[in-house]
C-alpha cells in the first residue's frame, strides 16, 4: 500500500519469519554461529531459545535455505502431536515408509541413519516451538539420541522455543535428557539503540529503498524504547508507522507519529520515562553443513550501512563490514576455533 510511496520493491517489516529479510547484528550473528558451528561437528542435540519475537524461527528459516544437499533436514513446526503423531510425522519427513509399528519403525529408522551416515551424508530433525512438547515426546527424542556407533551421532537434533524450554528441562524427570544437551545458545533482543537502527535501515534496504533514512533518530530511540529491543515488535510498529505516514504525506517518521502508533498497539511505556528518554533523544545525532555461499555471507557479511564501533570478536569493524583478525583479512570459516564463539558454559553443556 505504501511501497510507491517510499520508494520501495517490497513490504520491509512483516511479521512473517522471513530469511531474505536477516540482518546480521553482531547479536544475531553469533547466535547463527553458534548453531553453525554446533551442526558442522555433529553436536547431537542442541538447544536454542529466546524470547517471543526475538527471531528464532527466522534463525532456522536461514540455516535451512543454506544447508549442503548432503544434508537431510526434517523440520516439525507444530509441538502439539502425540507420540504417535510425531513418529509418524517425523517418518513422513525422513523418508521411512515401511513400517507398522513403533519396534519396526525404529529398526527401519535406524538401518536409514547408518546407511546415511556410513555414505558421510547428515540426517537433522529440527523441532520448532520445543516448549510446548509433552514430557513424553521428549522422552522419546532423548532415546533417539541413540542413533549412534562409537564416535559419531547419526542424527542431530536442534530443539529451539521459548525460555519455558530451558525450565522444561531442568525437571527432575527429564535430567537424562538435559544431560544429552551438547550445545545451548540463546537469542537475545536487539541490546542498544545502534543495532536497532542498523536493523530497520538495513531492512528497508533490502526492501530496495534507495532512502533508508525515513525514521529520525527521535523516531529510533522510542521504538527502541516501545519494543524492548525485540525485532517482531520493530517490525510492527515501523510497518504501522510508514502506513500512518503515508497516510498523511509524510515521508519523513518522526518521534509523534512513532508515539502514535505505539499507543494504538498498547506498546507506549510509562510517560515520565518517555519523557525523560525524549530529553536524552534530542541530543543524538544520526560438504560441510552450509553451502559455500552460506559460509561467505555468514561470516563475511557485507553491512548495507556503515557499521560503527567493534564487532562481535572485540576485533575492528572495517568499512567494508568484514570481521577481521586485526589486519583487516576476514577469518575463514574453516579455521573457525571454539575461542571464535562466545557461550556461557552450565550444567549440562553450552549455554
Amino acid at each position: 500500500m505504501y511501497k510507491e510511496f517510499f520508494g520501495l520493491e517490497d513490504i520491509p517489516f512483516t511479521l512473517t519469519p522471513d530469511p531474505r529479510f536477516i540482518v546480521f547484528t553482531p547479536s544475531y550473528n553469533e547466535v547463527l554461529a553458534s548453531l553453525y558451528y554446533g551442526l558442522e561437528n555433529a553436536k547431537g542435540l542442541i538447544v536454542l531459545t529466546g524470547e517471543v519475537g526475538t527471531g528464532k524461527t527466522t534463525a532456522l528459516r536461514w540455516i535451512l535455505r543454506r544447508l549442503d544437499s548432503s544434508v537431510l533436514a526434517a523440520y516439525v513446526f507444530n509441538p502439539r502431536l502425540s507420540i504417535d503423531e510425531f513418529y509418524h510425522h517425523v517418518t513422513q519427513l525422513l523418508g521411512v515408509k515401511e513400517w507398522s509399528n513403533k519396534a519396526e519403525l525404529l529398526q527401519v529408522m535406524g538401518r536409514v541413519l547408518e546407511e546415511r551416515h556410513r555414505r558421510g551424508l547428515r540426517t537433522v530433525l529440527i523441532i520448532d516451538e520445543a516448549h510446548e512438547l509433552s514430557d513424553y515426546v521428549l522422552e522419546e527424542i532423548r532415546l533417539l539420541m541413540n542413533f549412534e556407533s562409537d564416535n559419531a551421532k547419526h542424527l542431530q537434533i536442534v530443539l529451539t522455543g521459548q525460555p519455558e524450554l530451558r525450565d522444561k528441562l531442568n525437571q527432575s524427570n527429564l535430567r537424562q535428557l538435559k544431560q544429552r544437551v551438547a550445545l545451548r545458545c540463546k537469542i537475545h533482543s536487539l541490546p542498544d539503540v545502534d543495532e536497532v537502527e542498523r536493523y530497520i535501515t538495513e531492512r528497508l534496504l533490502i526492501a530496495g529503498s534507495e532512502q533508508p533514512n525515513i525514521f529520525t533518530p527521535g523516531a529510533i530511540d522510542l521504538i527502541f524504547q516501545c519494543s524492548e529491543g525485540i525485532p517482531r515488535q520493530i517490525n510492527n510498529l515501523c510497518d504501522n508507522a510508514m502506513l500512518t505516514a503515508y497516510a498523511a504525506g509524510e515521508q519523513i517518521i518522526g518521534r509523534q507519529i512513532i508515539e502514535e502508533v505505539a499507543d494504538n498497539l498498547d506498546l507506549l511505556p510509562d510517560r515520565t520515562e518517555l519523557l525523560a528518554n525524549q530529553i536524552t533523544s534530542e541530543l543524538i545525532g544520526s560438504a560441510g553443513v552450509l553451502k559455500t555461499e552460506a559460509h561467505e555471507e555468514l561470516w563475511n557479511n557485507q553491512p548495507r550501512i556503515e557499521p560503527e564501533k567493534r564487532n562481535i570478536y572485540g576485533t575492528s569493524t572495517h568499512k567494508n563490514g568484514s570481521n577481521s583478525n586485526g589486519n583487516g583479512i576476514p577469518k575463514p570459516l574453516e579455521k573457525l576455533e571454539d575461542k571464535d564463539i562466545s557461550l556461557e558454559i552450565g550444567d549440562g553443556g553450552f549455554y
